[in-house]
């Protein structure tokens, strides 16, 4: 197996093999990312530090966050999803960044949690807002980061909070930055969901958000679902893999959305 390039990919994919393993030597590690020995006890450490994992001699445990959670939110296997993930990541300015639930906006989390440029000291602490339990649980473990997740009713399909708790602590909160993942998109139904609850709340967070980031994958173009979130117009930009459908790419950047395709 060809090793991720960079710290952000190689942690998240040592976070996937913790989640299906529980515990990696360092010379199983090595093995499977193609890294050296010396890197994968660097990335072990780190790991470690941010509470992400658990120290052993050479090598680590998983965490109960990163073991107990359903396959689907581990790591996605979906080369095209954390291509999308990861730039999305990357056009975050790490002041207050809302992100929804599910498994794209959890990689663009763990993506955004692994950048080397975030501020350290206290006083510029990036700030995590989220209405899904599991984000809230990871990034809560990193200490450079703070984390605010929402009140309300859980909903055990997509960990997500929902509500009039979720929505009114909302109303006290501005995001500067909110990362949106979508069951569904176009340029006539805009941002869609499966969920009525999860649609007021999101539809809430593009509110109070002063930059709307869509993070999806080509497969959500072809969609419908149930509830809208929001119109087409409200979305700044829509970071997407390259295998979208260059009609409804086409439609979506004539009403005005940036679209970056990955």
């Amino acid at each position: 197996m060809t090793a991720p390039a960079d710290r952000p990919q190689r942690w998240n994919r040592l976070l996937e093999l913790l989640a299906e393993l529980g515990r990696l030597s360092v010379e199983d590690a090595a093995g499977r990312l193609g890294v050296s020995p010396a890197t994968i006890r660097r990335d072990f450490t780190a790991l470690a530090d941010q509470q992400l994992a658990t120290r052993t001699h050479g090598g680590i445990v998983a965490t109960a966050v990163a073991y107990d959670l359903p396959a689907r939110y581990r790591g996605s296997g979906d080369e095209a999803k954390q291509r999308v993930a990861e730039y999305a990541a990357a056009l975050v300015e790490p002041t207050v960044v809302g992100l929804n639930g599910g498994t794209t906006t959890t990689a663009v989390a763990r993506a955004l949690a692994g950048r080397p440029d975030l501020p350290t000291s206290a006083d510029h602490q990036p700030t995590i807002v989220t209405n899904a339990l599991n984000i809230a649980g990871e990034m809560v473990l990193r200490p450079h980061l703070r984390t605010i997740c929402l009140g309300g009713m859980a909903r055990r399909e997509s960990y997500e909070l929902h509500g009039p708790l979720a929505e009114r602590a909302l109303a006290e909160l501005r995001l500067d930055t909110l990362v949106l993942g979508v069951d569904a998109i176009s340029a006539v139904g805009g941002a869609q969901c499966r969920h009525l609850g999860e649609a007021g709340v999101n539809a809430e967070m593009v509110r109070r958000a002063n930059r709307v980031i869509v993070a999806a994958t080509a497969d959500k173009l072809a969609r419908t679902a149930l509830a809208r979130i929001c119109p087409i117009e409200d979305i700044d930009v829509l970071v997407i893999d390259t295998a979208a459908d260059p009609v409804a790419i086409a439609d979506i950047r004539a009403a005005g959305v940036r679209v970056d395709l990955v």
